[in-house]
């Protein structure tokens, strides 16, 4: 084999691992179930997965969060770019704990929607008028950008029969 066919060939192969989503064993999210949504012949179908995540600043809080996931023989090699249609819903499932202050739209989690080019984000911020935790998820990409998003709040509540006061986000954004 010629060396630069080899090269060439390694090139791909660490642009498509690279290219492939995080897994929950290695802080990733995780895949709670995928639902197929166009039948392909010979190839993967088109599927919508939805994905958990935890906050990782914040016990208490998960997100979920639903992409498209392109199928056919350029999803399959892990080539094709997704779409940036992504929805999100993030809630309280337990005491609301703030380890650390954050920024204003820090990012939660990000993950490459494209080979090269394409990355979705889910951000948090604090509305500390109203003491509600805020996400936002979005793509974007290095040549244009995408208008797509979607939103989801959270209040910060008390939990179970626990007389203490939840926190105020206010006191943790820098």
């Amino acid at each position: 084999m010629k060396p630069n066919v080899m090269i060439a060939g390694l090139s791909i192969a660490l642009a498509l691992a690279a290219a492939a989503p995080a897994r929950a064993d290695d802080g990733g999210p995780d895949l709670i179930f995928r639902k197929s949504t166009t039948f392909k012949l010979l190839t993967p179908n088109d599927k919508l997965a939805v994905y958990g995540i935890d906050d990782p600043l914040i016990d208490g809080i998960a997100c979920h969060y639903t992409a498209p996931e392109r199928g056919g023989l350029a999803g399959a090699f892990g080539l094709a770019e997704q779409t940036s249609d992504i929805s999100l819903a993030c809630r309280q499932y337990g005491p609301i704990k703030i380890k650390d202050k954050f920024e204003q739209g820090e990012v939660v989690f990000q993950e490459r929607r494209s080979l090269f080019f394409k990355k979705m984000q889910i951000v948090r911020g604090c509305d500390a008028k109203r003491n509600i935790l805020v996400y936002m998820t979005y793509s974007d990409k290095l040549v244009d950008g995408s208008p797509k998003n979607s939103t989801s709040s959270v209040p910060i509540q008390p939990w179970g029969a626990s007389d203490a006061t939840p926190p105020r986000c206010a006191d943790f954004v820098r």
